[in-house]
């Protein structure tokens, strides 16, 4: 998936949150932001220490959906888990 990798170049170098906003609004669908914007939301859920059960019935998402994004938790250095970490300092830095 070269283009992933082109686009995720080209992201790293923004240093405009609104501009890569509109950029994501304008590649994918409505559908695909839900996704997106779903699987987000459950992993700050299970960081948090929800269990699995109770992310499914708070998103309406199943189990499936729900263990793999705990697994990418789970695993040591996962990009998922980095990430989510740099969102996490990022907000106690808000003041969030």
């Amino acid at each position: 998936m070269r283009g992933i990798s082109e686009i995720a170049a080209v992201l790293s170098r923004v240093r405009d949150p609104q501009l890569i906003n509109a950029f994501l609004r304008s590649i994918l669908t409505r559908r695909e932001l839900q996704e997106v914007d779903g699987r987000w939301e459950l992993v700050k859920l299970l960081a948090r220490g929800e269990s699995q059960r109770t992310v499914a019935r708070r998103l309406g998402m199943s189990l499936c959906k729900i263990t793999r994004g705990s697994r990418e938790l789970k695993k040591k250095n996962s990009a998922f888990r980095r990430v989510l970490g740099e969102y996490l300092d990022a907000t106690k830095e808000e003041g969030r």
